[in-house]
């Protein structure tokens, strides 16, 4: 289970929570450990069932430093809720000041560890041992991952307490430290949701929901978890363009017991006194953070309700819920698109099973200028092409008769490799390209498509934007950077300020961060889902691989598509459920779900949903 899983929004309700155990494992490797001499180190414990819920064994009488060092390790692997176990390895003081849930940080490996005889003559009474690893990520005290690299140290340290005789750690890093496989095990990742605070989703009325991806730890109530964790609000990275309609102080009424739908599928969620004098319309948008949250953490959730105190708030299903709130992964578009051998727009129905195309209606499916890219609103009632070998930008309606008019930008690039990408539609209907002109690169914005391009500032930005997609939410977008022979995937958040005296807005986009830190050259990629993407590319000294990845960095549970070789171009849709579909050395191809690749056309460039 994990953020944006194929086809979890629309699975069919289950009467049992996804996550429920089904088995127990005692983590008992300590006892096998030798009682003096350096440890070679903990390694992670192998995979295992993720049904299986995993206990540490606490310290044995007489354990000496190196067991009581690895036995410590392995409790913070287990699904102990608070670290109880591993506390007991602790001194008292010691376990009142160690806070677990500031930090997760994954190593490649289980921790090396190697007792420390610097200081030369050992006092019998206190010892230290050095943690050691290749650093993979970290998970902050918001939950949110972020891909991390170097060499991790840390220092414990061991005393023999005078009355017990018994060997504990006194001191030791905060937050806790563990291999990749165990972090695999332990943790998942689920979407929170809050809502775009700066416009509405395209041209509705509808809000747009946001996914925020944070890591729960599996079978520790994660839906508690998730709860709590959407109350105390977003992660720092998207906080300044998301907003909640949960009342400051809201929480979860004291002494609540692990949150359970009942068997209507139906979750009642007590909060505290700050949400007792909501309106309607409001816990209606508190309903729907909770439902779109819960759904992507289980399927056995239909509808929530709402308590503060002995008063029912307000009650919300999945079908309330869509009607007032947008979200990628559940709007369905009507036709793929993509430039035939004519090269004229042309589309086919997203639920065809053959191989028909048609034109789409109006100029830019007549063939008056040869298309190389193309971008189709998210409401599918404009579409944007690049002509002219990258030169030119043209916007038309699709509709019958419409003309073409001049083109709303044009590149100085000198060749079409440094003039304009394949545009890209946000959810406020605007439209974004780059411009690679190496003289003048920059990332561009046409307010519905016409008008003066707005440059969007970039700060931090360092390379020439290759590729640029907006995702459905309008608050983020990916950008493949190029900088020497490397190109790298970087989300980044999209930032709308209307400056005092200023007709129009300034847009941003800020705190980018790499998507794909194993990859060093990215060829395509696209959005596939609420927090998820597809991306093509390359690791250093590998072949072309198709995977995909998490706006955080992380890589998603589940398989990864089945192998296509010679791809240039991908596209996916954010609904769940439609194929993948790829412009490669056999043409048009599209990947079916539970299915192999298959041709649609042998001379097709381009394809694209709409966005």
């Amino acid at each position: 289970m994990g953020a944006d899983r194929e086809g979890c929004a629309r699975r069919r309700p289950v009467r049992a929570a996804a996550y429920g155990a089904c088995g127990v494992v005692l983590l008992a490797g300590c006892a096998s450990m030798p009682d003096s001499g350096d440890l070679r180190g903990v390694d992670s414990t192998p995979r295992q069932d993720t049904q299986v819920r995993v206990f540490a064994m606490p310290p044995r009488e007489d354990a000496q430093p190196t067991e009581i060092v690895s036995g410590f390790l392995e409790a913070l692997t287990s699904d102990d809720p608070n670290y109880s176990t591993a506390r007991q390895y602790l001194t008292g003081t010691a376990s009142k000041t160690w806070k677990p849930g500031l930090a997760t940080t994954v190593l490649a490996d289980g921790p090396g560890t190697e007792q420390d005889h610097s200081g030369g003559r050992e006092d019998p009474g206190n010892v230290s041992f050095t943690l050691t690893g290749a650093r993979v990520a970290r998970v902050d005290a918001q939950q949110s991952y972020a891909p991390a690299s170097g060499h991790y140290t840390a220092l414990v340290h061991l005393t023999k307490d005078k009355k017990t005789k018994q060997w504990r750690i006194d001191s030791l890093p905060q937050g806790v430290v563990m291999g990749k496989s165990d972090f695999q095990r332990n943790y998942m990742s689920v979407n929170k949701y809050y809502f775009a605070s700066n416009a509405a989703a395209g041209t509705t009325t509808q809000t747009a929901a946001v996914a925020d991806p944070v890591y729960v730890r599996r079978r520790v109530d994660p839906m508690t978890q998730m709860v709590r964790s959407l109350l105390n609000g977003p992660t720092n990275w998207l906080d300044p363009v998301v907003r909640t309609s949960f009342p400051t102080g809201t929480a979860l009424k004291k002494g609540v017991a692990p949150l359970t739908p009942d068997d209507q599928n139906k979750l009642t969620v007590p909060l505290n006194e700050s949400a007792a004098r909501v309106g309607q319309t409001q816990c209606t948008e508190m309903a729907s953070q909770l439902l779109f949250t819960l759904q992507n953490l289980t399927p056995a959730v239909d509808e929530v309700e709402l308590q503060s105190g002995s008063k029912r708030l307000c009650s919300l299903n999945e079908a309330r819920a869509d009607d007032a709130v947008a979200r990628g992964s559940v709007e369905s578009p009507t036709y793929l698109y993509f430039i035939d051998s004519k090269h004229r727009l042309v589309r086919m129905g997203v639920r065809n099973r053959g191989t028909s195309v048609e034109p789409v209606p109006g100029a830019l499916g007549e063939g008056a200028k040869e298309l190389r890219s193309v971008a189709v609103s998210r409401d599918e009632d404009t579409a944007a092409g690049v002509a002219g070998e990258g030169r030119d930008l043209y916007v038309a309606s699709l509709v019958s008769g419409g003309s073409l008019g001049d083109p709303v930008l044009t590149s100085q690039g000198k060749t079409a490799q440094d003039r304009l990408t394949a545009p890209s539609w946000d959810a406020h209907g605007d439209l974004w390209v780059a411009d690679r002109n190496p003289d003048d690169p920059r990332l561009l914005l046409l307010e519905e498509g016409k008008g003066e391009p707005l440059v969007v500032r970039t700060p931090g930005l360092d390379g020439r934007v290759q590729e640029v997609r907006v995702a459905a939410d309008g608050v983020r977008v990916a950008l493949v950077v190029a900088k020497g022979d490397k190109t790298s995937l970087l989300i980044g958040r999209i930032e709308r300020r209307q400056e005092s005296g200023e007709d129009r807005p300034t847009v941003s986009v800020l705190e980018l961060r790499s998507a794909t830190p194993e990859l060093e050259d990215v060829t395509t990629m696209s959005w596939a889902g609420d927090s998820r993407l597809v991306v093509v590319g390359r690791e250093q000294g590998g072949v072309q691989t198709m995977r995909y990845v998490q706006v955080d960095g992380s890589t998603p549970e589940g398989p990864a598509p089945a192998a296509l070789s010679g791809v240039k171009e991908i596209t996916a849709a954010e609904s769940d459920g439609l194929p993948l579909v790829a412009y490669s050395e056999d043409g048009i191809v599209r990947l079916p779900t539970g299915a192999q690749w298959q041709k649609v056309v042998a001379d097709g460039v381009a394809p694209v949903y709409p966005g």
